[in-house]
């Protein structure tokens, strides 16, 4: 008995390595790497690109994203007066991942790196969603050369002292369950999520076709669900180490953030990021969740446009 049990295992071991490499070789046909690679610390960076001239923007994607979070919602606001480069953080899209990338000063010399090769001599203004403003900000800390404004969208930037992360993010990211674990991610993940759209977009609707526009598909892929799951179980330690360091930050930052996002506590965050970035701008979204860029995109881009005035006035 004990033989037919381990070897039904087995087979149903074998059987989701082997969805989970057709699921793989599918969703990156879907969604490839159409963007440009660019090797930084040993590690090729993928950046997504509209615009040819103006002034540089980069944006930075959230958890659970990629580079196309932007690339049909913000970017094309911004692409007939601007460059706008989207990068995929370590792991996610089609970017490498390094082996202390769940650390933000790593992430934040990925994107820094890949600005220097890409707009050489250039500073930016630093778009950040969720996640994506964490890494921001340590940009912001360990490049201030290279950051010329800072548009934070719902951003995580403080340690929150626990509670809210997802169980399934622990088993992934487990060095033991976790390869197993994520093998059996493209099974159950794609359904789950398309499912769990609507909360994250709450209290505005999802826009049509933003799983497949946004290439959600691609977070299944076990690597990287892994690189997600170990981005997000160690935000906390990573925010608790640069939180002090914020008032450091002296380029014109302004923060997105809705009242009734759902995802994060924005008293949490920008209510104490506030005090501490000298001249910080808060705008209030009273109806406003997690989404900012989508429900708000084109006041997201006109200040961006603002931002980006303001360096052509001063000749900066």
């Amino acid at each position: 008995m004990l033989t037919i049990v381990i070897g039904i295992l087995i087979v149903g071991g074998l059987g989701a390595c082997v969805n989970s490499a057709l699921y793989a070789s599918r969703i990156n046909k879907q969604h490839p790497a159409s963007g440009t690679l660019v090797e930084v610390n040993g590690a090729d960076v993928h950046v997504l690109q509209q615009g040819d001239s103006g002034p540089v923007v980069v944006m930075i994607h959230g958890a659970s994203a990629n580079a196309r979070e932007f690339d049909w919602s913000l970017a094309p606001r911004l692409a007939d007066s601007h460059r706008v480069l989207m990068v995929d953080r370590p792991g996610h899209g089609h970017s490498e991942r390094l082996a202390d990338a769940d650390e933000l000063a790593v992430q934040a010399a990925q994107v820094a790196g890949a600005l220097k090769t890409l707009a050489p001599g250039e500073k930016a203004v630093i778009v950040g969603h969720s996640f994506g403003g964490a890494v921001s900000l340590r940009l912001a800390l360990d490049h201030p050369e290279l950051v010329d404004g800072l548009v934070l969208l719902a951003p995580v930037s403080h340690d929150w002292g626990g509670g809210g992360e997802a169980w399934y993010n622990k088993y992934a990211s487990h060095p033991v369950m976790g390869p197993a674990f994520t093998q059996l991610v493209p099974i159950v993940g794609p359904s789950q999520v398309r499912n769990g759209i609507t909360n994250v977009f709450s209290p505005k609707p999802a826009p049509d076709a933003y799983f497949d526009n946004s290439g959600i598909g691609l977070l299944f892929r076990p690597s990287n669900f892994a690189a997600n799951a170990k981005d997000v179980n160690g935000l906390r330690e990573q925010l608790a180490a640069q939180q002090s360091r914020y008032d450091e930050i002296k380029v014109p930052t302004v923060v997105f953030s809705g009242a009734l996002d759902t995802v994060i506590s924005p008293p949490l965050h920008v209510g104490k990021l506030k005090h501490q970035v000298d001249g910080l701008e808060l705008v209030k979204l009273a109806d406003g969740g997690h989404m900012p860029h989508h429900a708000f995109g084109d006041d997201v881009a006109e200040t961006i446009r603002r931002l980006t005035r303001g360096q052509s006035e001063t000749g900066d």
